[in-house]
């Protein structure tokens, strides 16, 4: 894992003890200033030092750090893939000198930037949340970094089990979230924000411009806002491919030819990626545009040492085969995967997974900063990956940025566009397949889409809440769609301004409880200034950044890179500014993608690509949770959520049986709490610090290593 810390504090503090670069005169509750007390992260690189240090840590490529200086006190680090010069990095730094913290985020890339000017630091984190920004009052100041649990290991914090509660019953709704970590005191900035510190006082501020409610704001013509992200996913791909090439750490030797296993298979036995630029081709359509355009733009041939430069080797294209699910859709995404890969710029490598690589098949994994429903599946990915090349893409969130979610149905009314809601109701009228209701569809979606755009933000949270409350007292749990609910119930359960999530209905009372105690508590501050479509989209594209935080530590390879361009600000900047009439539209991302690929050249695609599938991921959860319920039985007969009194350990071990069995409860939910629980066992397990000093923390973060026993009131 990979990150980076820094703390700001008053002048005085810092100056009375400071001894060196990396010093700190203060050590908080375990120490005084003047004590020449320091403390330091564990491995960490220092950037620059007192009195405002900031340290890299982890296994950071040296490409992906630079720093800028203009002046003894005015510099500019940037950590991550960043396709700046040296030059707009300058003019960025002298632009946030003056207020204007946007253009630190308006490069090419994935990255963090920080900018020191005077005592004055700035931290920006990105638009969808990939990579976030946290921070905590430590020493009279505020400390701050890209991961929360080396902040809570600083200030020795205990579990916030309201905020775990809030992660189950409403994980994509921010009201019930707020700014709260799993770790009591650690604090998240919202996406799109920055954290601003003075000498130890902090401000959070938005660098994105706001709309107003009252007036639309001016959208694109389709053409144009198509050719904005065609240009942002082009300069997101040659942003990673213009950047240096690395081969893997020095691994064992090749053990020469094997029965049945090539190159590729010995690598990943072996453990190590392949040298040079990669990506997932799993037939679908976001994923085969990041490969395609990867093969056609110039970048640099190979590794300084020659590694890649073989003739149609220049990017590595993985295809996962999961033979434990098999069916005409599956079938068909493969065909059209391997016709892709007659390209003759690509090296096509087709990746088997059994039994062995179901979700749920292996329990077993490495600590996250926080917990998140792509740790069952981390096995299986890290399968496919360790196939890929040490720089792979992969085309996560391209749904999030690109699809309509049913709530923008709304905006649309708000907007006085009508008839553009006819397409996507006839659509979910076709998708139920025909029945005496049909005809009624249209109406249905009509009538839910105008409730929405007519109810206001505080009525929609505050009943909510008052939902979440009744069920707690009926003992009920909340409502919640299951796996043979219809697309039309599913729409308009998500024509809303917040909805239980799928872990809501095996919640006790008592957690359902404290989180509508925070949804109301949030219904008294200030209403956003975004429309209800648009705010559940930009919520639902953060809880998916933050998942795919997860997935990335949690089957991380070494000396390896995912990259996900559909992420970057840049493309998730252009995909804001398509019209909500153009995203709406059934195949609205298929068509889209397909404009990208013709307007760079590539028009050949196979029959039926852009077709959406999501039976085969559906029928693997479900053959791993048939294959390993005894496990996961085993898991939850004396689970930490009960001892935390979120759930009853019986009713899920009852829930885990009857799924096994092929009974219709939402295996998304099911994954969210067996997820939780191992991250809590994972958490509770391990041993050491990530800070070392004279004055580093006696204890890891959740001092004592037990969870604490629940409170009748929940920390706000």
């Amino acid at each position: 894992m990979r990150w980076l810390v820094g703390w700001s504090s008053v002048a005085a503090s810092f100056r009375a003890g400071s001894h060196g670069p990396g010093g700190y005169g203060t050590a908080g509750a375990v120490g005084e200033p003047g004590e020449g007390r320091t403390v330091h992260p564990v491995g960490a690189q220092l950037l620059w030092g007192d009195p405002d240090p900031l340290w890299a840590v982890g296994d950071w490529r040296p490409d992906e750090i630079r720093i800028v200086s203009v002046g003894a006190d005015t510099r500019l680090a940037v950590l991550g893939c960043c396709a700046a010069t040296d030059e707009e990095l300058r003019v960025g730094l002298f632009a946030a000198r003056g207020g204007a913290l946007r253009h630190l985020s308006a490069w090419p890339g994935s990255y963090t930037a920080v900018a020191q000017v005077a005592r004055r630091v700035t931290v920006v984190g990105d638009l969808a949340g990939a990579r976030p920004v946290f921070y905590t009052p430590w020493a009279g100041g505020t400390a701050y970094g890209t991961a929360a649990l080396p902040l809570a290991d600083l200030i020795e914090a205990q579990l916030d089990i309201g905020h775990l509660a809030a992660l189950l019953a409403c994980p994509d709704v921010p009201e019930a979230l707020g700014d709260s970590t799993p770790y009591a005191g650690v604090r998240r900035i919202p996406p799109g924000h920055a954290l601003v510190l003075r000498e130890g006082s902090r401000e959070i501020t938005g660098y994105e411009p706001v709309a107003s409610l009252a007036v639309a704001a001016p959208q694109l013509a389709p053409a144009a806002a198509v050719e904005g992200v065609r240009e942002a996913l082009v300069s997101a791909v040659r942003a990673r491919l213009t950047a240096p090439r690395h081969a893997p750490e020095t691994l064992p030797p090749d053990p020469g030819p094997v029965p049945g296993m090539g190159p590729a298979e010995r690598r990943a036995a072996r453990g190590g990626p392949a040298p040079g630029i990669g990506a997932d081709l799993s037939g679908g359509p976001a994923s085969a545009t990041l490969a395609l355009l990867a093969a056609g733009l110039p970048g640099v041939p190979g590794t300084v040492l020659g590694h890649g430069t073989g003739a149609g080797e220049r990017l590595l294209a993985v295809t996962f085969n999961d033979l434990t699910v098999p069916g005409a859709g599956r079938q068909a995404e493969l065909e059209r995967a391997g016709a892709m890969a007659a390209n003759p710029r690509l090296h096509h490598v087709v990746v088997t997974g059994g039994e062995e690589c179901l979700p749920y098949a292996d329990l077993e994994g490495p600590l996250t900063d926080e917990p998140g429903p792509s740790l069952i599946a981390a096995p299986r990915h890290r399968r496919r990956l360790l196939s890929g090349s040490a720089d792979h893409f992969t085309g996560s969130g391209a749904r999030q940025v690109l699809d309509a979610h049913p709530a923008r149905l709304a905006d649309l009314l708000m907007d006085r566009q009508r008839r553009h809601l006819l397409r996507p109701a006839t659509a979910l009228a076709k998708a139920g397949g025909p029945s005496a209701h049909s005809l009624f569809v249209p109406l249905t979606v009509y009538r839910a889409a105008r409730r929405l755009a007519r109810t206001p933000y505080r009525t929609g949270i505050e009943s909510a809440a008052d939902a979440l409350r009744a069920s707690a007292a009926d003992g009920r749990g909340a409502p919640r769609l299951d796996d043979t609910a219809s697309p039309l119930s599913i729409s308009l359960a998500a024509l809303s301004w917040t909805r239980p999530g799928p872990a809501a209905r095996w919640l006790t009372g008592e957690a359902l409880a404290e989180v509508s105690v925070r949804l109301m508590a949030s219904a008294t501050r200030p209403a956003p200034s975004q429309r209800p479509g648009e705010a559940r989209a930009s919520a639902a594209l953060a809880r998916y950044a933050a998942d795919h935080r997860v997935l990335e530590q949690a089957a991380e390879v070494r000396s390896q890179r995912l990259h996900a361009p559909f992420l970057d600000n840049q493309v998730v900047r252009a995909c804001r500014a398509l019209p909500e009439s153009l995203r709406v539209q059934p195949g609205a991302r298929a068509a889209i993608l397909r404009t990208v690929l013709s307007a760079s050249g590539v028009r050949d695609l196979p029959p039926g690509w852009g077709t959406p599938s999501h039976a085969p991921s559906t029928a693997a959860a479900r053959a791993g949770l048939r294959q390993s319920a005894d496990p996961l039985i085993s898991l939850f007969e004396a689970p930490l959520l009960a001892d935390a009194g979120l759930i009853e350990a019986r009713t899920i071990r009852k829930a885990l049986r009857a799924a096994s069995e092929g009974a219709p409860l939402p295996l998304d939910g099911l994954a969210d709490l067996i997820s939780t629980e191992l991250w809590l066992r994972r958490l509770l397990s391990r041993r050491g610090t990530c800070w070392t000093g004279t004055a580093a923390p006696r204890q890891r973060a959740v001092a004592g290593g037990v969870v604490p026993p629940r409170r009748p009131t929940l920390r706000s």
